[in-house]
């Protein structure tokens, strides 16, 4: 229910003019600021200084690439990530902020090793290295400030994984399909780590799974629609839609019910769908009428998504009466 526009509704029923109107609004309190908005702006205040001062820090680091010396590079980044941890660990109001600079510190200090020593080592090995050693920082703070980048660099690992063992091309065979099929496995895994039922072990809050579930999914729409695209269509599409069709029912069960998630998977579906149909209609092989082809083709797409949209608000308020009633 919109408080606003029950109280516009009774204005007009009662008539009232503007001062009444204004002393409504402040007896129902619209004109107070949030809650827990002492809780949240000091968070966000904080999270956003600590994401501009490790960029700053790289980017300085960059600046002094030859007046720093390789030793003092290494000892300042090393240092600034052990100062971090420290501070994170004694000052609890400021262990998100502070362990947010420790995991970027992290990155840094891991694009600086490969940029000066040239190891040779593929990109995804050093992000698995990053999210390895963030991930026990994460399951100490506990917080959605570093799980959500945590969940970024460990997908962006799995993509780059596929992305090596693929040729380092992003491309879509028959003869990738084992690899793919990996790193789809891999984007679920972490998805489930995130989850809502594992939350009391990791701390990962909401943020952190729609992240992941995020990427996960367009890591899985792009490569089954290049599938669809291969001549001839390759099992990946197939593939993709029976991966997507599974989380959209998983997802729509209560407990691990998640409206932006059920919508994220729900669209990669719809898309796929639609993608298929337009292969289908224009396909060389058949002939018709381009107009209404296209009709056909905007139809089918806005019957699916009124239709998902339809289907997430049912269950959305289903499961809202439910856990009212309890």
């Amino acid at each position: 229910m919109n408080v606003r526009l029950a109280l516009y509704e009774l204005a007009a029923e009662h008539k009232l003019d503007a001062r009444n109107m204004q002393r409504l609004e402040h007896l129902a309190g619209l004109q107070d600021p949030p809650d827990d908005l002492g809780v949240w702006l000091p968070l966000g205040v904080a999270v956003l200084a600590a994401v501009l001062g490790g960029l700053g820090l790289i980017f300085w680091i960059a600046a002094n690439w030859e007046t720093l010396g390789r030793v003092g590079q290494f000892a300042l980044l090393q240092g600034f990530v052990l100062v971090m941890c420290v501070g994170a660990l004694w000052r609890a109001g400021m262990r998100a902020p502070l362990g947010l600079l420790a995991v970027l510190a992290i990155g840094g200090l891991f694009a600086y090793f490969g940029q000066t020593y040239q190891t040779g080592a593929d990109p995804w090995q050093l992000f698995a290295l990053w999210a390895a050693l963030a991930l026990p920082l994460c399951l100490g703070v506990r917080s959605d400030v570093l799980w959500a980048p945590w969940a970024l660099v460990a997908m962006s690992g799995v993509a780059l994984w596929v992305h090596a063992h693929t040729g380092h091309q992003w491309r879509v065979q028959p003869e990738d399909l084992r690899v793919q099929l990996l790193g789809w496995t891999t984007a679920f895994v972490l998805v489930g780590a995130l989850s809502t039922p594992l939350r009391r072990w990791s701390g990962a809050g909401v943020w952190a799974l729609r992240t992941a579930l995020t990427l996960a999914v367009i890591m899985i729409t792009l490569t089954a629609l290049g599938g669809l695209f291969h001549s001839p269509v390759a099992l990946h599409y197939a593939l993709g839609l029976a991966i997507l069709a599974a989380g959209a029912g998983v997802l729509a069960q209560p407990r691990w019910f998640e409206v932006y998630g059920l919508s994220a998977v729900a669209l990669g579906l719809n898309s796929l769908l639609v993608a298929g149909l337009a292969r289908l209609l224009f396909d060389k092989h058949v002939s018709g009428d381009p107009i209404g082809q296209l009709l056909v083709l905007g139809l089918v797409a806005a019957g699916l998504l009124a239709a998902s949209v339809a289907l997430i608000l049912r269950l959305s308020r289903s499961y809202g009466q439910q856990r009212e009633r309890v």
